[in-house]
């Protein structure tokens, strides 16, 4: 009794692709529903092929395989690689990509090789392969830094080439365009990354295939510049401390450090939450010429808050930037602190340690910049 894989399998085929590779000392990889030739063979000697050098190969015979197709389309150029559609049976599922090294060989193959006969009844069927290469990784926290982004990716997935930042009304957090070497390397992530992230850093991310690639390098977070353009439209500062007792002024702007995210800041050498925060302190210290604030919770904000209203300059109002962090537990915020009576703006770099929230993070980093203020002003009194 014939088994039933040799009813859909044309044993004489498969016996004629076996013998192929032996003579041949081909060699076939099976990797996720597809059998693959090279990338690149081993007797590849050229570059690595550009954009535009796969094309797509349909309606194959199902009883055709690499024996018969590889010669065919290496007529044409070099094949940096070769990769049929296999199903469970062993049958080939009636398509495949075939890469060459250059464009101009892909344009051949199709010129010469659409419509071709493989058998009496069967045309092959050759196109540009669309070749996606690009993923839109969403829902990645606001505070996402290109160079940190990329060392994850790195570590998690294969062919990362470079990626981009984006954010805007309609965006949660910040979105990401990810560019990959090649269809197979993109395909690849876009199955494991969303549950790899979930696991290592808690984070429900979102994957998406981008069609229209517009490349915007520029739109990076620069650690001593942010932009404001990847700051979400929806993001709001968690708390209004530039108030008095009196009077009320403008909420500051700001970028929230991570919260959830601080996971994420992990990963690529960033601090974590203390178990336990150090106690507030009415002191300060410096390192490396930036202050670290200890001071008790209110404070140097109050103290300077009052200094303002004494003179008559109007209420500060602060512009708080997360910038980066360091593998020793510290967050850098860089800062702008303007009094509506004077001209002076007060700017400056401060480092602290993060705090358990991040409405209490933020908190501390404000302190810290208003104390830096009121040493400045203390200073140029006593050089007046």
């Amino acid at each position: 009794m014939e088994s039933k894989q040799s009813q859909v399998l044309n044993l004489e085929r498969v016996q004629a692709l076996e013998t192929w590779l032996k003579t041949t000392n081909t060699k076939l990889t099976q990797v996720n529903g597809q059998r693959k030739y090279g990338g690149p063979p081993e007797v590849w000697d050229g570059p690595p092929p550009e954009s535009r050098c796969e094309v797509f190969i349909s309606q194959i015979p199902r009883d055709t395989y690499e024996d018969l197709l590889i010669p065919l389309f290496s007529s044409v150029g070099p094949l940096w690689e070769f990769r049929l559609m296999m199903n469970f049976s062993g049958q080939n599922r009636g398509f495949a990509y075939g890469k060459y090294g250059l464009p101009a060989a892909a344009n051949e193959a199709i010129r010469l090789l659409h419509g071709h006969m493989l058998e009496p009844g069967s045309h092959l069927s050759v196109r540009r392969s669309t070749e996606k290469r690009h993923l839109c990784i969403g829902d990645l926290p606001a505070t996402t830094r290109q160079e940190d982004l990329l060392k994850v990716l790195h570590v998690l997935a294969d062919g990362v080439e470079r990626l981009s930042l984006k954010a805007g009304p309609g965006i949660e957090g910040v979105s990401a365009i990810v560019a990959f070497s090649s269809h197979h390397a993109a395909s690849m992530a876009k199955k494991m990354l969303v549950e790899a992230f979930k696991k290592q850093f808690a984070l429900n991310i979102s994957i998406k295939w981008q069609s229209t690639v517009k490349p915007s390098l520029d739109e990076q977070l620069s650690p001593h510049k942010p932009s404001k353009s990847l700051l979400p439209s929806t993001l709001k500062p968690p708390c209004h401390i530039l108030s008095s007792p009196q009077t009320s002024a403008p909420p500051s702007r700001m970028v929230r450090p991570p919260s959830v995210p601080l996971g994420f800041c992990r990963a690529v050498g960033g601090p974590t939450v203390p178990q336990h925060p150090p106690p507030p302190r009415s002191s300060t210290s410096s390192s490396q010429g930036h202050f670290v604030s200890t001071v008790s919770p209110t404070s140097s904000v109050v103290l300077l808050c009052k200094l303002c209203e004494a003179t008559g300059v109007g209420q500060p109002l602060y512009e708080m930037y997360y910038s980066h962090a360091v593998p020793d537990g510290f967050l850098y915020f860089t800062y702008k602190v303007c009094m509506p009576g004077i001209t002076t703006v007060f700017k400056g770099l401060v480092m602290i340690l993060p705090g358990p929230t991040a409405t209490a993070t933020l908190e501390e980093a404000r302190q810290a910049a208003a104390q830096q203020v009121l040493q400045r002003l203390y200073s140029n009194q006593l050089a007046h």
